[in-house]
Formats: C-alpha cells, sequence, structure tokens
C-alpha cells in the first residue's frame, strides 16, 4: 500500500539530495574531450579545493568512498609495508581489511568504539618504531559506525612529537562539508572522502586531497595501480579534463554543493551540523538512554548512535519505525550490530527536519516496546530554541 507523504531519510549517509543538486545533476551529458567540460572539470577541481581547505591537489575518482580508501594506499606504499591504524569502528576495520589484502601490513591499535583515535597511543607506538618502518598512520576523522570524532589535529601533533616520518592518512568520507576539516593546516598527507555525506550527492564519486610529500612518495611506492594511479591524474586535471570518463553529471551537481556550501558559509554549515548534534544527544539522554559515544567533545555532529537496553532488539525497532512511520534509520554493524540504531542529521538539513526525526524516533520507541521515557523530542526542542544561531 502506497504511504503518502515524503520518506525520512535518516541515515548517516547516503543523505537526501537537495532539489537544486538532483535538478544540476539532471543535465544533458556533454563530450568529456569537449571544450565546455573543461570548464565543468576545471570549476570543480578547484572548488573542492575550497571544501577540503587545501592548496595542493584533489583527486577526483569516479567511485565508492572504498575507492578513495584504496586510491590512497596504492599510490603511497609498497608491498609489506608496515602501516599503524587504529580501531575506532566499522570503517577504520575496513580499511585495515583492504590494507590487508593489498599486501600490506596494517597494525591496529584496539580501541572500544566508544571514541576517537588516542593520540597519546599513537605518539607511544611511533615512539617504539626507532628505524621508522612504518610508512602511514590511517585514522578514520568521522566514523559513521559509532558517531565519533577523532582529534586530527592532535595527532598530527603526536606523529610529530614522536620525530617520526610516516605519511599521514586521514578518512573524513562522513565528515567532510558537515565538520571543520583542514587538509593543510593539520598537516594531513592524504584525505580520503566520498560524494554521499556533507556533499549531499548521490554516492558515486570519491576524494584524494593530496600533500606534496605524498605526491612525491607516489614516484617510489611500487603497489601495482592503473585505475587509481595519481601520476594519471595530475595532468590531464591541470587543464579540467580526466584520463578516462568522468561521472560528468555527478560534477555538474557538485558545482553547485560548492556553491551551496559557500551560499551558507562552511563555519556555519559546521555550527549547524553540532548543534543538531547537541540536540540529538539531548532527546536521547531525555529518553533514558545512551549514547555509543561517551568521550565528550568527541560526539559528532553528524550523526548519533544509540545503544537500545539490554534483551532488546535495535534491528526489531527500526523495522518497526519504518513500517509504521516510514523512517529509515542506520543499523549497527559488526560488534554493534542489533545493539545500537544510529540517527543521521547531515547535509541538507535544519531544525525542523531533526525535530521530526526525533519523533519518529520517539513514536518508534514506543510502538516497538523499547523502555524509555517520554519527553526526549521536548528536550531537543528546547536545547534548539536555547541556542539558535545568529547567521540562521
Amino acid at each position: 500500500m502506497r504511504q503518502a507523504g515524503r520518506h525520512f531519510l535518516q541515515i548517516p549517509g547516503p543523505s537526501s539530495v537537495p532539489d537544486r543538486i538532483l535538478s544540476a545533476i539532471s543535465g544533458q551529458v556533454i563530450d568529456h574531450r569537449g571544450p565546455a567540460f573543461g570548464k565543468v572539470g576545471a570549476q570543480a577541481l578547484e572548488g573542492i579545493k575550497t571544501i577540503f581547505k587545501t592548496e595542493q591537489n584533489v583527486v577526483i575518482y569516479p567511485s565508492s568512498g572504498t575507492g578513495g580508501w584504496e586510491a590512497a594506499l596504492v599510490n603511497v606504499l609498497s608491498p609489506g609495508d608496515r602501516v599503524l591504524m587504529f580501531e575506532t569502528g566499522h570503517f577504520a576495520t575496513l580499511w585495515k581489511t583492504i590494507a590487508e589484502k593489498l599486501g600490506l601490513k596494517p597494525e591496529f591499535i584496539e580501541g572500544d568504539w566508544r571514541g576517537g583515535a588516542d593520540p597519546d597511543q599513537i605518539e607511544a607506538y611511533l615512539a617504539e618504531d626507532r628505524n621508522h618502518e612504518i610508512k602511514a598512520v590511517c585514522v578514520v576523522h568521522n566514523e559513521t559506525s559509532t558517531g565519533s570524532v577523532s582529534p586530527i589535529a592532535a595527532v598530527r601533533k603526536a606523529i610529530d612529537n614522536a620525530g617520526h616520518p610516516a605519511l599521514f592518512m586521514v578518512d573524513t568520507i562522513s565528515g567532510l562539508a558537515s565538520l571543520d576539516y583542514q587538509h593543510d593546516e593539520w598537516g594531513v598527507d592524504v584525505t580520503v572522502s566520498g560524494s554521499q555525506k556533507g556533499l549531499m550527492l548521490p554516492p558515486g564519486l570519491s576524494f584524494n586531497a593530496v600533500s606534496a610529500k605524498a605526491m612525491a612518495a607516489n614516484a617510489s611506492a611500487a603497489l601495482k595501480r592503473s585505475y587509481w594511479d595519481w601520476a594519471d591524474m595530475v595532468g590531464p586535471n591541470k587543464t579540467g579534463y580526466f584520463p578516462y570518463t568522468p561521472a560528468t553529471n555527478l560534477l555538474y551537481g557538485l558545482n553547485v554543493a560548492i556553491d551551496m556550501l559557500h551560499e551558507e558559509g562552511l563555519e556555519n554549515v559546521f555550527a549547524r551540523h553540532a548543534r543538531h548534534g547537541t540536540a540529538a544527544r539531548a532527546a536521547v539522554r531525555s529518553w533514558g538512554l545512551e549514547v555509543l559515544c561517551n568521550k565528550q567533545g568527541q560526539e559528532s555532529g553528524v550523526l548519533t548512535a544509540v545503544m537500545v537496553p539490554e534483551g532488546h532488539s535495535a534491528d526489531r525497532f527500526r523495522a518497526t519505525t519504518l513500517e509504521h512511520y516510514d523512517i529509515s534509520l542506520g543499523n549497527g554493524l559488526s560488534k554493534v550490530a542489533d545493539k545500537v540504531f544510529r540517527i543521521g542529521h547531515l547535509g541538507d538539513f535544519n531544525d525542523l527536519m531533526l525535530v521530526a526525526t526525533l519523533a519518529g524516533v520517539e513514536m518508534g520507541l514506543t510502538k516497538a516496546g523499547i523502555p524509555h521515557n517520554a519527553g526526549g523530542v521536548g528536550a531537543a526542542m528546547a536545547m534548539l530554541e536555547n541556542t539558535q544561531i545568529a547567521a540562521e
């Protein structure tokens, strides 16, 4: 039976695509070798630098974020290289798995999935590597499975304090254009991101922002690569072109998305996400439930992961909420499967959308028989009312 109204897609990405971007990507395909495309490509390649806050090259691939992960590794590393990674959650674990499949030797600092990467542990680990055999440090900025944020600038400082020359690689697939991110200022060598989160696009584009140090490492890296090779990209990119067929229509949308982000102002975008994260957590705590991320200051403005009480099924709750209220919430992944649900509050998102989302969650908790206190929506509304952003 048809359900009236609009479906609420409140997973932590893909996020809903604004009509303005949908209109842009519906444009007619053009010759990707012709002069008109050069302008589209150049606009995208220059514009995306302003979102990463970098003056260095940003490579754009027609791929998911997983492709961006692989590209980051194969462009700077060689078979058997040791790579230090931090277990912040499911996606950090997947990146480690890719490294293993590529013939690298990832070393995982164990985490409890309730916060971001610990700079002190990273510094201590690197200090023990006196022969500098570790070639890269890989950290997830915004861990989408847990709703925790790693302090990237502090990790950079930890690497420097250890006097270690390892490349610094960061996944901000779900953080870019939602949380403050500064590729150059924070001294990141390779940053990976994707189109379907804060950039408000459909899935299909991934990005590597590349420092000069990383580009130099590309020349001697011995992992096999073809499709992902930065060296093949940088020449054509100088004039707005690509070495193979690009995702033309997504580039149309990317240019509009970049315009929209700057029209709002990046600092306002970041403040909006932080405010919505605070309001969502206020609702969760008012319900008497527990937020998965328990490290104060590391909670994400992109999503909130909520733990259900022992003996109850998060997946059953999600199914009930979808059936009765037409709202999709994110599921728990691997170690927290069926133990948590995730509320996405990212992208083109405002106060009323958040309140409606939280209302759907609260009604779903009741319908599914999850023990909770009433009034979470009211707590979020009070927080929103008391923290208006002047720019809004």
